[in-house]
């Protein structure tokens, strides 16, 4: 049986140097005239949708206010020239390339994204790293409020996109925060967490993840992590 392996994006295939959070700032100030609007709120391993809403929550925007529709829009276009700003630990995180490579040239595996971000968020990323090739499909922000429910999503369309037909338990999620630990366990998959976001092994581990690694540096050990032959 194929096994699926589902990426989130931030903090484990790369990251933006925060202009993600920066394009999101500039949006919501855009809209609701709100500087900073996302300072108190979290952003690691949740969906842009959920995001979104604690900041319209938070700062008391009507549910019938014509810029919400007008976010995402507003967002992504920033979006694409925050991605040209430096900032702090910008890149692609170790291993990433090499592993892709691997994962890409082997028949007994199918590769795509489990993420919140927004789908077209995603694309910008990836292409602007040059990941987005990898990946022919996956589940995205756009999709669901709850990240817990992205993944039989993420197996639906990767079934629609000609990929094979698995069951949660052929699945390994790779993700850098306990949530993403916790959207494993959800449905059923296993899930593999590196430290290379916000969380460390310690914390990784203690969310339950199945593997945790301190990045994905070493191919051949992710690959036996992922419980495939180098």
């Amino acid at each position: 049986m194929r096994k699926v392996v589902l990426f989130d994006i931030d903090g484990t295939l790369l990251l933006t140097g925060g202009a993600g959070g920066r394009a999101m700032a500039r949006a919501f100030e855009d809209l609701f005239s709100i500087p900073d609007a996302f300072r108190e709120i979290p952003f690691s391993g949740r969906t842009d949708a959920s995001i979104l809403s604690d900041a319209i929550s938070a700062h008391g925007i009507p549910d019938h206010s014509p810029g919400i529709a007008s976010f995402r829009p507003a967002y992504l276009n920033h979006l694409r020239s925050e991605l040209e700003q430096p900032g702090p630990r910008k890149g692609v995180m170790p291993g990433v390339r090499a592993l892709l490579d691997a994962l890409s040239e082997r028949n007994d595996t199918y590769v795509a994204l489990l993420t919140g971000n927004y789908e077209e968020g995603a694309r910008l990323k990836l292409e602007y790293f040059d990941l987005w090739r990898f990946f022919p499909c996956g589940a995205f922000g756009d999709e669901a409020y709850d990240r817990n429910s992205l993944l039989p999503h993420a197996l639906e369309r990767i079934q629609a996109a000609g990929g094979p037909v698995v069951s949660p338990s052929a699945a390994v999620v790779v993700g850098d925060t306990p949530l993403d630990v916790a959207c494993a366990a959800a449905s059923g998959a296993r899930s593999l967490a590196v430290a290379t976001g916000g969380y460390g092994t310690a914390a990784l581990r203690q969310a339950g993840a199945d593997v945790v690694l301190e990045n994905l540096s070493d191919t051949r050990e992710v690959l036996r992590a992922l419980a495939l032959e180098a």
